[in-house]
């Protein structure tokens, strides 16, 4: 299987877009706007366990989970034409936290008839923001 990882250009910067948009729902306390973006047959594997689309969504239903994000070091590996694995350093503060903390993040986006849903999500936490 040949790999191919981009470090840049426009479907990365879309992917990035899309990706960005799961985190500002989670700075608005957003679940509709979550919601949007996962697959009805979404997983998320978390350092506190695995998640379907609507606990992550439900994490929500008291408000924001996070005050601030910054996400970099981004890289997009296209498994198919029409899925693409997005991983990335994302350091964040969570809500009602002053300290920042850092996780590698792996999503799977894959196309569907609506456009991209993010399917698959691991967060693995790092040391140091």
């Amino acid at each position: 299987m040949t790999t191919n990882i981009q470090t840049g250009g426009p479907l990365l910067a879309d992917i990035l877009a899309l990706e960005t948009r799961v985190w500002e729902a989670l700075v608005q306390g957003d679940p509709e706007a979550d919601g949007q973006m996962l697959s009805e047959d979404f997983l998320g594997v978390y350092p506190s366990g695995f998640s379907d689309k609507a606990g992550h969504c439900d994490q929500l239903r008291d408000g924001p989970v996070m005050a601030e994000y910054r996400l970099s070091n981004s890289r997009l590996c296209l498994i198919t034409e029409g899925a693409v694995l997005l991983s990335y350093h994302a350091a964040y503060r969570p809500a009602g936290s002053e300290d920042w903390k850092a996780m590698l993040i792996s999503s799977l986006w894959e196309r569907h008839a609506t456009g991209w849903l993010n399917t698959f999500s691991q967060d693995t936490p790092v040391n140091s923001a």
